[in-house]
């Protein structure tokens, strides 16, 4: 049994579900799978997924994110970050199907960059991004009204990280925006200013910290957070004036868990060791840290580290877990003690993968990922402008 509660005015909310007794499909992407999903502890899954993928053959590609665990990444045709990704599944206009084993943003991405012809399939819809959910394209015209009331909408520029719904990107391109990955984000924000006096941007603040204070020479006192829940974002008219960096709210909930201590700690354990981190991470992280970058350069980072070096790697620990197996000459561990997966990564098991393919086997479009022609036009505009920069290879 489940309610609906109300609330004042009698007005509908949420509903009362019970825990493992109720779904809601209407707030929940992905409760349900048409057909039988393939059991996890199926042992013939991994010979399932070989022989669905090779009855496919050229007509299936198959994207995989870095931080996929092992299971599903063994079948991708290619691996790479989000932007690399959707690049790579743009290259292969011959593919009529693409299977991003990533989440919701990055499939979006993949059909705004891939052609009509093209079908985008992502296996878990509940594979989402708690980032990216965090900055709706309600509560961001809300804020860019906000800041027209404080009358500097007209000299603020939005900049939208990659990890963001096609929504955001579509409006940064309405509004004279630009998409940025976390290894180009200092030549976006670079434009930015060339363009405007301010920067609204979305929607993760310790990227666009970072990058302000410690790449353009910004001062933390330069930066405000606008909060989507409270009103005028919980700043007033004289701060939004004063600003030059107006950071959305927002974080991913796997970089935001590494702390300063988290690096104290692993100092005192491991003599000598070197800590690499993303720079999603808060910033008292970062500015502890021996290296920043991107999850491409931390790959990097690590392949041409000499052997017997020790090195704790603040990101996915998918990725830090495949690293270690993959440089066994080196030293490489988590860079927190607790053990912490992206839950959303994450909902791209073995099972989904295996039912996905094999209904296209059968002739069966499953979860097709596509973005309406308005939204594509807008968000692509924003994405070209961010392949228009100068200087380095755009990479998450």
């Amino acid at each position: 049994m489940s309610g609906v509660t109300t609330i004042a005015g009698g007005s509908k909310a949420l509903p009362l579900l019970f825990l493992g007794q109720n779904t809601d499909p209407h707030s929940e992407r992905g409760v349900e799978c048409p057909g039988a999903l393939p059991p996890a502890s199926d042992p013939d899954l991994v010979e399932r997924a070989l022989k669905a993928k090779a009855a496919l053959g050229d007509q299936v590609f198959v994207l995989g994110h870095h931080y996929q665990r092992d299971e599903v990444i063994q079948f991708a045709d290619v691996t790479g970050d989000s932007f690399k990704l959707a690049r790579d599944a743009a290259n292969r206009p011959d593919a009529p199907y693409i299977v991003f084993c990533g989440v919701h943003f990055m499939a979006e991405s993949a059909d705004i960059l891939t052609n009509d012809r093209q079908t985008v399939i992502l296996p878990d819809l509940a594979a989402g991004c708690s980032m990216a959910d965090m900055a709706r394209i309600q509560q961001v015209e809300a804020a860019w009204d906000a800041l027209a009331d404080a009358g500097v909408a007209d000299v603020t520029v939005p900049v939208t990280y990659m990890n963001s719904s096609a929504d955001i990107k579509a409006f940064c391109g309405r509004n004279g925006g630009v998409v940025c990955t976390s290894s180009n984000a200092e030549t976006a924000l670079n434009w930015a200013f060339d363009k405007g006096e301010k920067v609204l941007f979305l929607p993760d603040q310790h990227l666009g910290r970072n990058t302000a204070v410690l790449q353009l020479g910004l001062s933390l006192d330069d930066c405000v957070v606008y909060d989507p829940h409270k009103p005028g974002g919980g700043l007033t008219r004289e701060q939004l004036a004063a600003a030059k960096m107006i950071l959305w709210r927002g974080h991913c909930s796997v970089h935001g868990r590494f702390t300063a201590e988290s690096v104290d700690d692993v100092r005192s354990r491991i003599p000598g060791v070197n800590v690499i981190v993303h720079p999603e991470c808060r910033h008292e992280v970062v500015t502890k840290a021996d290296l920043v970058g991107s999850t491409e350069y931390i790959i990097q980072a690590l392949e041409t580290a000499e052997p017997g070096t020790s090195w704790a790697v603040g990101t996915e620990l998918n990725l830090v877990q495949r690293l270690a197996k993959q440089h066994t000459d080196k030293n490489i561990v988590f860079l927190d003690k607790t053990v912490c997966y992206c839950a959303t990564m994450n909902r791209i098991d073995l099972p989904h993968f295996v039912w996905a393919l094999e209904n296209l086997v059968a002739g069966h479009v499953v979860n097709p990922i596509k973005v309406d022609a308005d939204t594509e036009k807008y968000a692509k505009l924003a994405l070209d402008r961010m392949l228009a920069l100068p200087g380095k290879t755009a990479r998450d």
